[in-house]
């Protein structure tokens, strides 16, 4: 009989990651334990994931709040600066906000409505068509916002993030200043000087502003890219990933990433003599139907992947071969002709009608996703995950 068993996502426990573990050494460990344990073997082409925050801990990737006021003052000037499209986030942007506030006098935060980059909204699309706001073109003060729509929360957090913000700012000793706008040339009135935050839009902000007289402009990824009296840092996503660790400190996205996940891949083949593949991911890719949010707010699901996670899916659609090619065939002869139609199927089939309504996403995003959910975000423990069966289809045995 045929295997009945496909895709199996495992999350693994793992030891409490400190700064100086050796982290390739512990998920190979935790990966084996667990196999022992739940009597699964390691087979080829299973997948090894880890999450971002264990790398990062690992590395002791971390900054203060003080090593983002140094780096900020020296390259904005230490005067009115303008903070751009943040997401509304008390764990990925308040500790960001109040080091950016330290250095400088001044803040002009401009946040873009109705919602953020990721989808948390401050006001509903219903809420712009009841009062006549185009958001495409209409800049609103902080005193009309509030005219307009008072004191709205977030559904989830509770937390009117307008307020919240400009507490943050006055708090860290800085003057604030609260603008509502989704073109960024609209901060060029009140600065010249931006740090733009937004994550995956930021190449096109930064050129608009550059274009539009910007003195100096700086995304998130810019800031801390090196190291400043010894912090962390992130060469290539500076400030972009980072979460909250204490209230004056933040992790960063983790850095070299792609050693450890060989290191764990040549591990895993000495000990079982399989070849796995080994990623690491951050957030997922998907959007929650109810909040509206996009959950990636990490500048990438995957930082480092094997070479074996490279690609995109290249699969047929059984229901359309059982709907349109196959319509007179039933049971075994279904099953048989299916089966010889995917072993040989071409090798690239996009444009491919029988392929139409598979998922077109990375290998690293989907799976990357499917880490996520699996490991969630709180106290299960997991930070690994173990899958099985990804690459299996209808004829794997």
């Amino acid at each position: 009989m045929s295997r009945m068993v496909g895709t199996v996502s495992r999350g693994v426990r793992a030891p409490i990651i400190r700064q100086g573990d050796n982290l390739a050494e512990i998920v190979t460990n935790c990966v084996l334990e667990a196999a022992a344990d739940d009597g699964f073997a390691v087979r080829d082409r299973d997948i090894v994931a880890m999450t971002e925050a264990i790398v990062a801990r690992a590395q002791g990737n971390y900054a203060s709040v003080t090593d983002i006021a140094e780096d900020v003052r020296v390259k904005l000037g230490g005067e009115t600066v303008g903070v751009i499209f943040p997401i509304l986030s008390r764990n990925r942007f308040a500790i960001c906000l109040r080091g950016i506030a330290m250095g400088a006098k001044k803040v002009v935060l401009m946040l873009s409505y109705p919602s953020d980059e990721v989808g948390n909204h401050l006001v509903s699309l219903d809420a712009l068509d009841e009062k006549g706001v185009d958001p495409y073109k209409d800049v609103l003060s902080l005193e009309k916002y509030r005219e307009l729509f008072g004191y709205e929360k977030h559904p989830f957090t509770g937390v009117d993030y307008v307020e919240y913000y400009e507490s943050l700012i006055r708090a860290a000793g800085a003057e604030a200043e609260i603008i509502f706008a989704n073109d960024p040339r609209a901060v060029l009135g009140y600065t010249k000087n931006v740090i733009n935050c937004d994550i995956h839009t930021r190449a096109r902000t930064k050129r608009l502003l550059k274009a539009a007289g910007a003195e100096r402009v700086f995304g998130l990824d810019e800031i801390l890219t090196a190291p400043v009296n010894g912090s962390g840092y992130n060469e290539k996503y500076g400030l972009l990933g980072t979460n909250k660790s204490t209230e004056d400190q933040v992790k960063l996205f983790p850095r070299d990433c792609q050693d450890l996940v060989e290191d764990i891949q040549k591990r895993l083949l000495e000990a079982t003599g399989k070849h796995v593949e080994v990623m690491v991911y951050g957030d997922g890719a998907f959007k929650d139907p109810v909040g509206k949010i996009w959950e990636l707010a990490d500048p990438v699901v995957s930082p480092a992947y094997t070479a074996g996670l490279e690609g995109t899916p290249n699969e047929l659609k059984l229901k359309y071969l059982a709907d349109n090619d196959y319509a007179d065939l039933s049971g075994d002869a279904l099953k048989e002709a299916i089966k010889s139609r995917i072993q040989e199927k071409d090798g690239n089939l996009v444009g491919n009608m029988v392929s139409e309504g598979t998922t077109p996403r990375r290998l690293t995003d989907l799976i990357g996703s499917l880490c996520d959910l699996t490991s969630g975000s709180g106290d299960k423990g997991t930070p690994i995950v173990y899958i099985q069966g990804y690459f299996d289809n209808y004829t794997t045995e």
